[in-house]
């Protein structure tokens, strides 16, 4: 009786954390209620109507494909940079020891550190420099800076936490490093290794600051809604855009979430 009073949160707690949720969601909540607002022009609340007629608008808009589809590569190619170069490095910091490995982990997690603007403008006066012109490349270059971060926070807990044993038994069975590789260590790090490429999706798709400065002429979708924010008519159409912003990261996050979980249950870990 003891335990199951003390499992119970108190009743103001339990009403601080709804406080709380509230005040993190019900922006989110408005959004998605303003997509189906029949005013085109304004913020009214509550809104004088609902209509579905701002999807069919948005369904019909090249530039809202155009910027998608930007986002969607960046994105992707981003997260393909992330995963090899974190994981590689990942895998140095927590399989080796060398002199100066505490330096490369703190460089390694520091762009994610910075605030964003600091970043973009490191990155558009080193492009500048360069004399590298700003294109779809610069942008994937600019995303990957802190998709790197994310892989290898997820790959350096499970590397941590992986018996190196296991490896050494590989070879003494005759695997070569390829073959280790694959059956061995591959298996216990692909959860970690998926729930960080979701989560640096996630971040890549919706970043605002660092494409700013490193995209030239071109505008990925976050760029193209504030940019429409400022326009007059079709405004629920930027919330249109958002809601299926919010619900493509959303859901990401979510399968790195039930991914990563019971990271702890992985073969040899404790042994």
């Amino acid at each position: 009786m003891r335990s199951d009073r003390l499992d119970r949160a108190p009743l103001p707690l339990k009403i601080s954390a709804c406080v709380g949720l509230l005040f993190l969601h019900l922006p989110i909540l408005l959004i998605f209620l303003y997509a189906f607002t029949t005013e085109e022009k304004s913020y009214r609340f509550p809104p004088p109507g609902l209509t579905l007629q701002w999807f069919a608008v948005t369904w019909n808009r090249p530039d809202v494909w155009a910027a998608l589809m930007l986002s969607v590569k960046v994105a992707s190619l981003a997260t393909a940079i992330a995963l090899v170069l974190g994981t590689l490095c990942a895998a140095a910091v927590s399989r080796s020891a060398f002199f100066g490995r505490e330096a490369v982990s703190l460089l390694v997690i520091l762009p994610i550190a910075l605030p964003g603007i600091i970043t973009g403008i490191a990155l558009r006066s080193a492009f500048s420099m360069a004399d590298i012109p700003f294109s779809f490349f610069t942008i994937v270059l600019g995303h990957a800076t802190f998709c790197i971060v994310v892989v290898y926070n997820n790959a350096v807990a499970r590397f941590r936490r992986f018996s190196g044993s296991m490896v050494e038994a590989s070879m003494d069975l005759g695997a070569d490093g390829f073959q280790t590789f694959r059956y061995v260590i591959l298996p216990n790090i692909a959860t970690a290794l998926l729930a960080g490429g979701m989560l640096a999706f996630a971040l890549s798709f919706d970043e605002v600051i660092v494409t700013t400065f490193t995209a030239g002429q071109q505008s990925t979708l976050p760029i193209w809604m504030l940019e429409e924010l400022i326009r007059p008519r079709q405004r629920p159409v930027t919330n249109v855009v958002a809601m299926v912003v919010v619900l493509v990261t959303l859901l990401p996050i979510l399968a790195a979430y039930f991914l990563t979980r019971d990271g702890d249950r992985i073969a040899g870990a404790g042994k």
